[in-house]
């Protein structure tokens, strides 16, 4: 990954929303997973779908700790997921409505 040194520039948030409105358009779940196959490597995807799985126990109420053991992400992950949830920009609130 390219170190974070600099803010957002324009060009780089015009690029992830460009991104973003790609993947909102896909309508076929098999394609949007066929596309972040091709665009993330194993690792990438793989901590996507970990903090997705994180998140989702996070919302049953699931202690820090017993995430942690059982899906091996490391608790400084599972509170990075929790504050999103709780004070991000509102995507993982509008993913548990579309879940």
């Amino acid at each position: 990954m390219k170190p974070n040194k600099a803010p957002e520039s324009r060009q780089q948030r015009s690029v992830e929303r460009a991104l973003s409105q790609v993947l909102a358009d896909m309508d076929d779940a098999s394609d949007i997973y066929n596309f972040l196959i091709d665009l993330c490597t194993p690792a990438e995807l793989q901590a996507i779908a970990d903090r997705w799985q994180v998140a989702l126990l996070l919302r049953e109420g699931m202690p820090y700790r017993a995430i942690s053991e059982k899906t091996a992400v490391s608790v400084t992950t599972i509170g990075r997921v929790a504050r999103c949830i709780t004070h991000g920009s509102g995507g993982y609130t509008a993913a548990f409505e579309q879940s």
